[in-house]
This record gives structure tokens, sequence and C-alpha cells, in this order.
């Protein structure tokens, strides 16, 4: 760690506040008085508070006049000693966020073949330089001169294409290396920003999908870029590599379906890729060596280097991961990429941390970083120059990779005003993007009322939240896993069911619910994180037999897909992923982690009754509703017992083929008899196992409903 030897230590805290530490080593960490001195001027402070530490005496003391932070300015004790006041905790002080706002959009490097602009904000830093190297390992330094609202600017004459760069920033008297926050390349592993030309990067939007109408038609499959074409069985060539998405008509050893030509067959609208961002937990020279979810990041607007083919080339992680997007849009397919923004890999080593120390994170009432993320960081996203760098980072993977919407980890810890900032900021570039994340309830220092968690969710417009509420009672605790919903055999989870099946919006008929729109509530039983469903049934149904288990995940994929809301699924679900019991898989190995591509081959059938349950859903705007007032309309509970739900879809023929449909889910180990809602005939397009947008049957009055099932009926 850097330290400067100091008799003493002296911390601007607020603009006219100064916090003293005297060691009581010396002279019993006594002083009657302070002066403090810019430019040959002095003037005495007022000591407003003493107190005794173990070690030290702090004394507040305050100041005539505001002090500014671009000044150095010097504190001389009674004893004649001295020591330069340092830049505290004034950097996180309202008035701080006010007078060193930057609403420029030039932060970062500005690029010409004739010259460099670079523009970096650090408002507490006493002097910046750059450090530039040539592709020839020629090494140059450049001071950059102070600027407005604590930017600091260069223009370098010449092509430098391809010169990797790094910002050398003395604050404090101390001096940190760093990359630019806003770099949109980098070298290998991350140890430098790198200058490319834009034009080289430029890729045409050959495929322009219409605009999502409402939430609700997203169907999303959420995915690991190196877990999706790993396996030996994927028939996959680029494994493990953005290019995977780009090969088409690819087939499993067996010659059927894998890869992208399944992705579109299977008939999800959006595929949720885990981060590409830049992260820290693999060596991007030796990947196969490490695996790692992503959720580390260290460079925000740079693609990560281990799923590219050459790392070592800034260009091919870009052009890369481009082609894999576009690919995914010319079969119909939007892309949606899980954001991290809620912290950083390492604090102490991040960009934002040695750049501007100690503002871009929160902090608890004794000045020491929080941690309601659990990584040791909060982001503070409530600062003016934070809430900047999160927006513009978004716009910027909008505009330059064309995504179609953001899901944000951890999202309760981002504040409501960010949150907002973000939808309108997106509407203005791309409306009909998706915005949904983890609304958590998080232990960090901003008002409950301020936090982006789903009991706020009516504060927030047009973002969605995963309802952990919708998983755990259809299947049971995340955190507890003999814990069991309604799908593993918990016969007091009905109540729950309806206001699940409901959009979560009402319970039973009426009443309130968690959202005030189905558009807020996005229906998961599963994710990449904590246990697959199967493997948790291995655990607490273990005396089951895997045909009566399968027939479980069966009716909770049905659940998903056919409640009001925004149905996601984990990649693999469909045909049973298992981890072998790893909770937590976020660095296990390859065989862990990857998508079994021989075990889809082998549960073809289910994964065929997903395909049916999906082009069900699609083919009829009542399973997706819009609003409150639709399901209050449209939706009537007309059976209800421990094991049994059935409901109607009443007056329906607006929304779709179909006048009226009924939806039935049976979670019991018998078979029952359910009577319809009228006498009149009706056909059958889910029953047990088998799914068809072509009806199956027909039945009068009554359905047998056999064990462990879903039915869904229509009359028109």
């Amino acid at each position: 760690m850097l330290v400067v030897k100091r008799d003493f230590e002296a911390f601007l805290d607020k603009m006219d506040e100064i916090t003293i530490l005297l060691p009581k080593n010396t002279f019993n960490g006594d002083s009657a008085q302070f002066t403090l001195t810019y430019n040959d001027k002095s003037e005495p402070l007022t000591i407003t508070d003493v107190q005794q530490l173990e070690n030290a005496k702090k004394y507040v003391c305050s100041s005539a006049y505001p002090l500014k932070v671009e000044n150095s300015y010097t504190i001389i004790d009674e004893h004649n000693r001295k020591t330069d006041l340092q830049i505290g905790a004034v950097i996180r002080t309202e008035l701080f966020d006010e007078l060193f706002f930057y609403d420029g959009n030039d932060l970062g490097v500005t690029y010409s073949q004739e010259e460099c602009s670079f523009c970096l904000w650090a408002p507490s830093a006493s002097a910046v330089k750059i450090k530039i190297t040539t592709p020839e390992g020629k090494v140059s330094k450049y001071s950059l001169l102070r600027s407005e609202k604590g930017t600091w600017r260069i223009t370098l004459k010449g092509d430098l294409e391809k010169y990797e760069y790094t910002f050398l920033v003395c604050v404090n008297l101390i001096w940190r290396e760093a990359i630019d926050p806003y770099a949109t390349a980098v070298s290998v592993n991350s140890s430098a920003g790198v200058i490319v030309n834009p034009e080289r990067v430029k890729k045409e939007k050959k495929y322009s999908l219409p605009a999502l109408l409402n939430p609700t038609d997203a169907i999303i499959y959420e995915l690991h870029i190196r877990d999706f074409s790993i396996h030996p069985s994927s028939g996959i060539k680029h494994k493990g590599k953005y290019l995977a998405f780009t090969e088409k008509n690819t087939t499993t050893i067996n010659g059927k379906p894998s890869g992208l030509l399944y992705l579109k067959d299977l008939g999800v609208t959006h595929v949720e890729l885990l981060p590409v961002n830049d992260f820290g937990g693999v060596d991007e020279e030796n990947p196969s060596a490490q695996y790692n979810w992503g959720y580390n990041p260290i460079c925000f607007n740079s693609p990560e280097g281990s799923y590219s083919e050459n790392p070592s080339d800034p260009y091919s992680r870009i052009v890369e991961l481009k082609k894999a997007i576009q690919s995914l849009h010319e079969e119909g397919l939007k892309v949606i990429i899980d954001v991290v923004y809620n912290h950083v890999y390492v604090r102490e080593d991040s960009s934002f941390e040695k750049i501007v120390p100690g503002y871009y994170f929160r902090h608890d009432e004794h000045g020491m970083p929080s941690n309601g993320t659990g990584v040791g960081n909060d982001i503070a996203s409530e600062r003016k120059m934070v809430r900047k760098f999160i927006i513009d980072s978004i716009a910027f993977w909008l505009t330059e990779y064309d995504v179609d919407g953001f899901r944000f980890d951890l999202m309760g810890i981002l504040d409501i005003t960010t949150m907002n900032s973000i939808r309108e900021k997106v509407d203005s570039i791309k409306p009909g993007c998706l915005l949904l994340g983890e609304g958590w309830e998080l232990n960090t220092p901003i008002p409950s009322n301020e936090k982006a968690m789903i009991s706020n969710s009516k504060l927030t417009n047009g973002i969605s939240y995963f309802n952990d509420y919708f998983r755990d009672q259809i299947k049971g605790s995340t955190f507890n896993l003999f814990d069991r919903g309604y799908v593993l055999g918990n016969k007091h989870k009905i109540i729950s069911l309806k206001q699940s099946v409901a959009g979560s919006v009402i319970s039973g008929n009426e009443g309130k619910g968690l959202f005030h729109s189905p558009s807020c509530s996005v229906n998961y039983v599963e994710s990449h994180d904590n246990h697959t469903m199967w493997d948790k049934m291995n655990v607490c149904l273990a005396h089951e037999n895997e045909v009566v288990r399968k027939k479980r995940q069966q009716l909770a994929i049905s659940i998903v897909l056919l409640s009001q809301g925004i149905p996601f699924l984990h990649a693999g679900q469909e045909f049973f992923r298992t981890k072998n019991g790893d909770e937590n898989s976020y660095r296990s190995p390859d065989n862990i982690n990857w998508l079994d591509w021989a075990r889809k081959d082998e549960n073809e059938s289910t994964v065929k009754f997903v395909k049916g349950l999906i082009s069900i859903r699609k083919s009829h705007g009542a399973f997706r509703f819009s609003s409150r007032e639709q399901i209050k309309e449209h939706l009537v509970f007309f059976k209800e017992s421990e094991n049994t739900l059935a409901y109607h879809l009443t007056n329906v023929k607006k929304y779709g083929e179909w006048k009226d449909i009924v939806i039935i889910h049976h979670s019991g180990l018998e078979n029952i008899k359910i009577e319809l809602p009228n006498d009149q005939e009706w056909k059958v397009l889910v029953y047990d196992q088998k799914s068809s947008i072509t009806p199956l049957f027909s039945v009068k009055k009554i359905i047998d409903m056999p064990i462990i099932s879903t039915a869904v009926l229509m009359q028109q």
C-alpha cells in the first residue's frame, strides 16, 4: 500500500471543515491552535470539536471561507509541524457533486488520424499525466492540463491507432496508474486502454428488428457465452467464443439442432447473455485454465477478451462480439446483456478508486466502504458523476453494439433516480428495450425509499424485477434445499400460486400483489445462480423416481410460460440441466457449467413440449396481458384445491384467435377430473407431456387430469 510519511494528517471533509489527527506519541496529541496556509497567505482555523481516539487526538476545525479542492494547502500546528491538506470526505458531499458535475460527452479518447484528444474527470488530483506506449513498446509521458469541472485534458498530434495508454494521477501526494474508465478497447488482461479507430469496428446494422411493443411479449433465455458452445457434443467449431453465435445450422453428434439453430427453433424472443464486458478471474491468454461467470467487472465499456479468438488484438473482441449480436438479430433473436454497475472486482485496484479515491463507492457512518453487494464495495450510483458514467455506458452499448436490453445485477444497490434516468435515456435511443434486474433489498447506506428494489417498483418506470416470490412459491426456497414449493408437492401454496399466475398484481380476484403491472414481474424458477431445479429435486425429492421428477420440472416450466408477466428460462432447464449439485458454479470447471447438448438430445420430448408451450404463449395475447386491469377483467379462478388450480381467461377474442382459454395446473400424485366452465366443446392444446397450437383432441364438460400435469383448453 502506498503511503506518505507525515508528522500528522489533515483532511478536507467539507468545503469549510477540516479534520486533523495528531498522534499521541508526541506532545500527547495536543495543539491549542492550527493555521491554514496557501500561497504565502495564512488563516487561523477555529477548533469546533476535539475527540480522544486510541492512538490519536481528533480535531474538527472550521475555515472562515470555503476552500478550493484544486488548491494545495498546508496545515501548521502550534508546535510548528506542517502537513499537506489531503482531500477527504469532501468528495462525498452534495456541494462537491454540484461544483464538479461535468455533463460533456468527450470523456475518454476522441480519435482522428491527425490527433487524439484525451479527457479525464479527476477533480481531486493535483496533477495528471498520460503514459503512451507505441505498438513497438516505446513509452512516453505527457502532462494534462486542468480544465473545467474537474476535468483534465491533452491533445496529442499524429495517428495513435493501436497505441496503449494509461493515466497517472496524483492525489494526496500519491501517484497511481489507472486505465481510462471510458476505455472502449483494452490490452490483453486489462493492463492498459488501447486507442482504436472507430471506423474499423463500425458494423452496418443489416437486421433491424421491430420494437418490443410490451415487455410481456418477451420470452427470455439466459446464456453464458462459454457454456453455450464448449460441450464436446455441441457441433460448434468456435467453442467458448463469441463467434459460436455466428455458426448457423450446427447439429449435435446425433444430428439434432444445436447452437444458434436450436435457439431459433425453440422460439424464445430474447437471449440474455451473462456479462460480456471485460472482467477479472480468467487469464485471457490461457482462458481454458479458469472459468468465471463474469461478475468481476474491470473495464465496463470493453468486451471480455477470453471469449475472443485473439484476445491480444483489441479489435478482435470488439468485432467478434458485434458479429455475434448481428447473427442473433439475423435469426430474429434480440439480445439482452447482463451489466454489473453495482460493484467492481477489487475496489482498491479499480480505476474509479485510483482516479478519484473515495468518490465512486459508498461508505458507512464510520467512513468504511459499505458492503451491501457482499463483495467488498457498493457503487455510489446516487452521485452525479457515477450516475453519468452508468448512463453513458448504457448508451454506448446501445449505440455501438445495438443490444436490445439490460439485466442489472443486484439492482437493489442502485438508486431509483438512476434507474429512471437510464429508462429515459434508453427510450431516447432505442424504444422497446427491456430493462430488468434483481430488486433485492440490500444493506447499502442509502434510504430504503431510494433503492431500486421490488417494494419500490411503483416508483420506477418501465423496469422489470426478478420475482423471487414466484420462484420460491413454485419451486421452493433457493436457500433451503429441502423447502418445497407447489410443483414439488407442497399442498399449502395454492393462494400464492394464484397470485403468481396472475402476474403478481392480484391475489385471487381482488386485492394487491407485489406489482402494479404484470410487466414488472420476471417469472422464473431457475437461473445461473444457486442450484438448478433438477439438482434441488435430486436432494429434496431423492425418494421419487426420475419420471416423476421430470414431470414436476415440466409443470414448473408450464407455469412460467403460461403465467402473466415476463417468462424467463435458464438455458438448459428445458432438458433438466444439472451442475452435479454445485450450488454456486461461478468459477467451477466447464464440465460443471457447460450446456450439455447430449442431454438435450436425450430429452428431446420435453424440449418439444417446451417449444409447444412457447408457441402457444406467442400465439395469443391473453397469455401476456400488459396491464393489471386486463387481468382483473378477464382472469377468473374456478377450481382450487390442495394440489390443483384452474382458471379461465374469458372473452379474450380481441387478443387472438380463441374466445375463451382454460389453464389447469395439477401437482398431485393422483389422476383427477375437472369440471369445465361450460358444456360446449373445448379444444385441448396442452395435455400431460404434449403441447401444440394445433389441438391434440377435444373434450366436453370434464377433463381427466393425469398426475403432475398442465392442461390448456380453448374455445373459438
